[in-house]
C-alpha cells in the first residue's frame, strides 16, 4: 500500500468488490482493494449460476416489497453485467431456466474473480489480502477512504475518492443475525464465507448510514439436522433443494408452509417454527424424479438421502406409511399423526381438493412406497437486513441523502429482498457494476467495456 489517493477504495473482495474494482480499473481509474482473507472470492467461489427473474412483472410477483427503483436496476443491469464477465473472458453458457421463474448462466465463477484481481493488478491497481478495515475516514461529513491494518503491521491511512463496502453481509456475526434476521438465527448453520462477519455495515453505522429490511428474512437452505457444514462443498451437496416437491412437518405434527413455492423460502418459514426443525417426507417418485436429479441444469447430482444418513443426520426409510409410527421417540414427533397428515393430504390430492397449505407448483400426492425421512434444519447464506443504497450504489444516510464518498453492494445491502430471493450473484454483479459507474461519472447503463 501506498500513499496514493485512489479514485476507488474497495472493502471486500468478493463478486460485488471485484466487479466494481475491475470495471473501474478497465475505465482508467485508480484503485485499491482491500481483503479480509488470505483470498479472493468471498462466497463467489461456492456459486456456479448468475441468475434473476426474467422481467419486472416477474421480479414484483416474486419480491413484492422489495425495493422498485433496486428492483429496477437490477432488471436493467442484469444483461450488461453478463456481458460483462464474457468481457473478461470468463465462458457463459446458454440462457437456462432457473427454479420456477427465473433465468440465468451458468459460468466458472473461480475463474471469473481471479480475472478480475487481474484486471486490477495489470492496471497498477493494489489487492491487498489478510486486512482489516477499522473505521472510515470521515472528513466534513465526507467519506474519504479508510484506515486498515494489515496483520501486525500499523495502521495505515488509504485515501480515496469512493469507497465502496462490498464485505459480503453479517451471517457470520451470531448477535446481528440474532437482532436483525430472527432470535433463532444465530443457532443455524453457515452456507457461507464466516469472514462476512458485519465490517460493512459496522463502518456504515459508524457513519450514520441507513438501514433496511430489517427482520425482512435471510437466503438460505434446508439442511439435514445434526450435520455440521464443514467444507464449502456441502452448501450444496447438503442443501435440500428437492424440499419443494416433499412435504414437511414441524414438530407439531404439522404442515406450515406451501413447501413448493421455494426451499430458500421454506427455509425462512421453518426458523419460524417451534424448535426451528421439522421433518422432510418424500416418496419414490420424489427421491427418482428430485432428490437424485440435478437442482439446475448442468449441476452434479448428489443422493440427498444417502449423503446425509453418511454424515450423521436423522433419517429413515419407511415401506409404508404406517411404518412412521415407529419414528424414534427421542426425535420428538407423533409419527401416527403425521401418516394421518399424509393420508389426508393423498386423499385431498386425488380429489383435486383445496390443499391447505397449498401446493401450487405440485400438487401430486405421496402415494408412490417407500417414503424417505429426513429431519431439516434452515441453514443460512446471507441476511436481507443491510445497508439501505439507491440505484446508484449510493449509501444512503438515515433521512435518506446519500453519505459523500460512499458507496455499498452484494450483501452488505438492505432493501432489494424482502422474504423473497431471486438472485444473490446477480445483485452483487449488477450493483458492483453500478457503483462502478458511479465512479466513473456515468450512468449504469453506459458503462462500456
Amino acid at each position: 500500500m501506498n500513499d496514493t489517493e485512489y479514485d476507488l477504495l474497495v472493502i471486500g473482495a468478493g463478486m460485488a468488490g471485484l466487479t466494481a474494482a475491475a470495471s473501474a480499473a478497465r475505465a482508467g481509474r485508480s484503485v485499491c482493494v482491500v481483503e479480509i482473507g488470505p483470498d479472493v472470492g468471498g462466497n463467489a467461489r461456492f456459486a456456479g449460476y448468475v441468475w434473476t427473474a426474467p422481467t419486472y412483472d416477474v421480479l414484483d410477483e416474486q419480491n413484492p416489497n422489495g425495493d422498485p427503483s433496486l428492483k429496477r436496476r437490477l432488471i436493467d443491469g442484469f444483461d450488461d453485467g453478463v456481458d460483462w464477465i464474457r468481457s473478461v473472458g470468463v465462458d457463459v453458457g446458454e440462457a437456462q431456466r432457473i427454479l420456477s421463474f427465473g433465468r440465468g448462466h451458468k459460468f466458472d465463477t473461480n475463474h471469473y474473480v481471479d480475472i478480475c484481481k487481474r484486471i486490477v493488478v495489470d492496471a497498477g491497481g493494489v489487492v491487498v489480502l489478510n486486512t482489516t478495515t477499522e473505521s472510515l475516514l470521515l472528513d466534513g461529513g465526507k467519506v474519504h477512504g479508510a484506515r486498515a491494518r494489515t496483520g501486525t503491521e500499523p495502521a495505515r491511512d488509504l485515501r480515496a475518492t469512493h469507497t465502496l463496502l462490498a464485505t459480503g453481509g453479517f451471517q457470520g456475526d451470531k448477535d446481528l443475525i440474532a437482532q436483525h434476521v430472527h432470535p433463532a438465527a444465530a443457532e443455524m448453520e453457515l452456507r457461507s464465507n464466516p469472514l462476512s462477519r458485519g465490517d460493512g455495515y459496522r463502518l456504515a453505522s459508524e457513519v450514520r448510514a441507513g438501514t433496511r429490511g430489517d427482520m425482512a428474512g435471510f437466503y438460505g437452505h434446508l439442511i439435514p439436522s445434526g450435520v455440521a457444514l464443514s467444507d464449502p462443498a456441502d452448501f450444496v451437496d447438503m442443501s435440500l433443494y428437492y424440499s419443494e416437491h416433499a412435504l414437511l412437518f414441524d414438530t407439531n405434527n404439522e404442515r406450515f408452509v406451501d413447501e413448493t413455492l421455494g426451499d430458500h423460502l421454506t427455509t425462512m418459514a421453518l426458523l419460524a417454527r417451534p424448535e426451528a426443525r421439522g421433518l422432510l417426507i418424500a416418496d419414490a417418485r420424489v427421491h427418482r424424479d428430485w432428490m437424485l436429479a440435478s437442482y439446475v441444469e448442468g449441476a452434479v447430482a448428489v443422493d440427498k438421502f444417502e449423503l446425509a444418513g453418511k454424515r450423521g443426520g436423522r433419517v429413515g426409510r419407511a415401506d409404508s406409511l404406517d411404518e412412521l409410527e415407529y419414528l424414534p421417540e427421542e426425535w420428538g414427533y407423533d409419527g401416527a399423526a403425521i401418516a394421518s397428515a399424509i393420508m389426508r393430504f393423498n386423499a385431498a390430492a386425488e380429489r383435486g381438493d383445496a390443499l391447505a397449505p397449498g401446493r401450487a407448483l405440485d400438487p401430486e400426492p405421496l402415494v408412490e412406497p417407500p417414503y424417505y425421512v429426513i429431519e431439516t434444519v434452515p441453514a443460512i447464506t446471507f441476511p436481507f437486513h443491510g445497508v439501505s443504497i439507491d440505484d446508484r450504489a449510493r449509501v444512503l444516510t438515515v433521512d435518506g441523502t446519500p453519505v459523500p464518498g460512499l458507496l455499498a453492494a452484494g450483501s452488505d445491502t438492505g432493501g432489494l429482498w424482502n422474504r423473497a430471493y431471486a438472485g444473490g450473484l446477480a445483485s452483487a454483479l449488477v450493483f458492483g457494476r453500478t457503483a462502478a459507474a458511479t465512479v466513473i461519472g456515468r450512468s449504469a447503463d453506459a458503462v462500456h467495456h
